[in-house]
């Protein structure tokens, strides 16, 4: 059985979500919490996928996953080195998403976990709340969103906005085609070139704002009682994710 870690820590609540989505995309998810993790590092070893969830870890008091960035990578860098070096998959959604960046994971062009770029503030100036759609980049190499082409989804933060100040870096990521997904309507934070997700040079660490684990029912969907959609667009994400170890691991 294929194992996704979920790991959890105070302010994180969208951990139970995320099990659920991986337990029905054909993998055991568990939750584990991150105090866990540090006192046994080794468990890390144990699963095959690593996920990040969506919340406000820490209270995200001195910036969104800031804390929980600087705690996983102060104790667990080596044990984290490894799973990426092992070709595990990596995903991180909305919080998630702003501890891998902050911890330098994502994008990680230099190769030594410097924080290359952010999530800030929205330009809006308050919380957003809503579904959107996005659309995937088909030649990305992310293997999360392979053959996904655009989706509906759910968002709810913050501190969303995607932000460089280094134009060479966005060249770079763009020109890599390491924009995974971006808001293909409203962008409901300011972000740089529309910029939902992104992912790594290997492909297999995916950041992203919107909550897949949102639309892992039909029901999800606000118009599910006009619409009817056949299935759940969101679960497709965590299937990938899970083929892809199935296949390779």
């Amino acid at each position: 059985m294929i194992k996704a870690c979920i790991v959890t820590g105070h302010g994180i609540n969208s951990d139970n979500e995320l099990v659920l989505a991986f337990n029905k995309a054909g993998a055991k998810g568990k939750r584990v919490h991150i105090q866990d993790l540090i006192e046994k590092p080794s468990l890390l070893s144990e699963y095959q996928i690593l996920a990040f969830p969506g919340g406000f870890s820490f209270g995200d008091h001195i910036g969104s996953g800031l804390v929980f960035a600087h705690i996983f990578k102060q104790h667990l860098k080596d044990e984290l080195s490894k799973f990426i070096a092992d070709g595990k998959p990596v995903i991180g959604i909305c919080n998630g998403f702003q501890i891998l960046v902050k911890m330098g994971i994502l994008p990680n062009f230099s190769g030594n976990y410097t924080p290359e770029v952010s999530l800030i503030h929205n330009d809006t100036g308050v919380f957003e709340n809503s579904w959107l759609k996005v659309a995937f980049n088909e030649k990305s190499p992310c293997i999360w969103t392979e053959g996904m082409s655009e989706m509906d989804i759910p968002i709810r933060h913050g501190e969303g906005r995607f932000y460089t100040d280094d134009e060479a870096l966005l060249e770079k990521l763009e020109l890599e085609n390491l924009v995974a997904l971006r808001y293909s309507g409203r962008n409901p934070n300011g972000s740089l070139n529309n910029i939902a997700g992104i992912t790594d040079p290997t492909g297999r660490i995916l950041g992203l704002m919107p909550h897949p684990e949102g639309f892992i029912f039909p029901e999800n969907h606000p118009l599910w009682h006009r619409n009817r959609p056949e299935s759940a667009a969101g679960l497709e994400v965590f299937r990938n994710g899970v083929e892809y170890v199935r296949k390779n691991l």
